[in-house]
């Protein structure tokens, strides 16, 4: 041998050693399909299903409406907050109670919607739905 000069088996590796990062993917990969399932939080629920047939309107339906101004109209006439929830307890005292449908207007803060559905649930009346115009798809 001489002085000086390097064996092959002295020289410098360039090349990365892929295998023992193949092993740790793998045994992570297996860890992820095992615990996978188990994280899962979701809760099964059956959504309703969204019809576009027209619901037909009862006499004795309430039909609240609420303009862009946030004023509240009971079956089409005019109501001041102040008789709103009274008119609320006569219809929750009725037996069948009536059902609340309520219009808002696009416009209306969600506010005034949120306060009649709070004063509905206060007065007692079991049955509230929503009219929308169907949309285009």
């Amino acid at each position: 041998m001489a002085i000086g000069t390097q064996s092959d088996s002295d020289e410098v590796m360039s090349e990365i050693n892929m295998i023992p990062f193949i092993d740790v993917m793998l045994v992570l990969l297996i860890i992820f399909i095992i615990t996978v399932p188990v994280i899962k939080h979701s809760v099964n629920i059956e959504l309703p299903q969204a019809s576009v047939e027209k619901v037909l309107d009862k006499p004795e339906n309430i039909r609240l409406s609420v303009d862009a101004d946030g004023v509240y109209y009971w079956n089409d006439q005019r109501v001041e907050d102040a008789d709103f929830a009274n008119r609320l307890a006569a219809a929750a005292a009725q037996d069948p109670q009536p059902e609340l449908h309520i219009r808002g207007d696009k416009a209306v803060r969600y506010e005034r919607v949120a306060q009649a559905m709070a004063s509905a649930q206060r007065s007692g009346v079991r049955k509230i739905g929503f009219i929308t115009e169907p949309g285009t798809p």
